[in-house]
């Protein structure tokens, strides 16, 4: 039995193995007559939607629970839930904030443990992004990435995919809002991180950026503006990508923040809708892999 709680619990041929599965153009009925238990701390509209929908592309039935129906760490502990929840359903994913709860709930589950999204993490949404950059290109390794923004869970997913899927990924965040790991230049060859948007995104083939405050951090709203002035994505500064490049955001986007309206209604900012779309089939594949339909 596996769990994913961030991308990197596979190794590279595992990560290839999903990303091939998630493009199987008939699925087998993997999860008929069985549920899945999706839990949600966090509001959600793509993770809830697509992870819906995979499972019943898969034959099941998808348990969705809001917070406060679970109670989890107020009811009853996470460890308890996620045994509760194992003898009912044949796998179990949640959208949290904190990232401890999910491990604990992965070490007493006698089930897979996805992880929807976490404080310190966001593999589905990695995944699919994987998958849309391989469907782009052709290939993962060689390309060169340029994430702009706040070193948040996503970015954090995507370093960790870099040296995986071998990818050169470039980190551009203002100082303070670094991702936590290795400071710059010690850190695995496949991730650099610095401050200067424009030197990440100089020939890149895909630029990627995310809100600058995340949920829990609206509070911080404003202090962020100030912070992340002159780190939002225009066309000034996706003209200096590679001609090819394409433009990538998880959603949901701000415009005139993060991205100008320019970019996110461009026709570079296609291959959002298809990230977006490719959330289905990237946790499709994922569920196929965990539940054991692996080559």
């Amino acid at each position: 039995m596996r769990h994913l709680l961030d991308v990197d619990d596979l190794d590279p041929n595992e990560l290839l193995q999903v990303l091939d599965l998630a493009e199987l153009p008939s699925p087998p009925p993997l999860l008929a007559g069985q549920g899945v238990a999706l839990m949600f701390e966090k509001a959600s509209l793509r993770t809830r939607v697509s992870m819906e929908m995979a499972i019943v592309q898969l034959g099941g039935h998808p348990v969705t629970l809001r917070s406060e129906e679970v109670g989890v760490d107020a009811r009853e502990p996470a460890e308890d839930v996620a045994r509760v929840l194992s003898s009912y359903c044949a796998a179990l994913a949640a959208r949290v904030y904190h990232h401890d709860k999910l491990v604990r709930m992965a070490g007493a589950a006698t089930v897979p443990v996805v992880n929807l999204l976490s404080d310190d993490a966001h593999p589905c949404q990695t995944l699919a992004d994987l998958l849309t950059l391989r469907q782009c290109f052709g290939r993962l390794k060689g390309l060169t990435v340029a994430y702009i923004g706040d070193g948040n869970n996503v970015c954090r997913s995507l370093m960790k995919a870099a040296p995986l899927a071998g990818f050169t990924l470039r980190v551009a965040t203002p100082a303070g809002y670094e991702p936590p790991g290795p400071s710059p230049g010690s850190g695995p060859a496949d991730v650099e991180i610095g401050t200067d948007p424009m030197v990440a995104v100089a020939g890149a083939d895909a630029v990627y950026t995310d809100v600058w405050a995340s949920m829990g951090q609206e509070g911080e709203a404003d202090q962020r503006r100030d912070a992340f002035a002159g780190f939002t994505v225009d066309d000034t500064m996706l003209s200096a990508a590679a001609p090819q490049a394409v433009f990538l955001h998880c959603l949901p986007a701000h415009r005139g923040e993060e991205v100008s309206a320019e970019v996110m209604d461009g026709e570079r900012a296609a291959t959002v809708w298809r990230q977006a779309a490719n959330r289905v089939h990237a946790q499709r594949g994922l569920l196929l892999w965990l539940l054991g339909a692996r080559p």
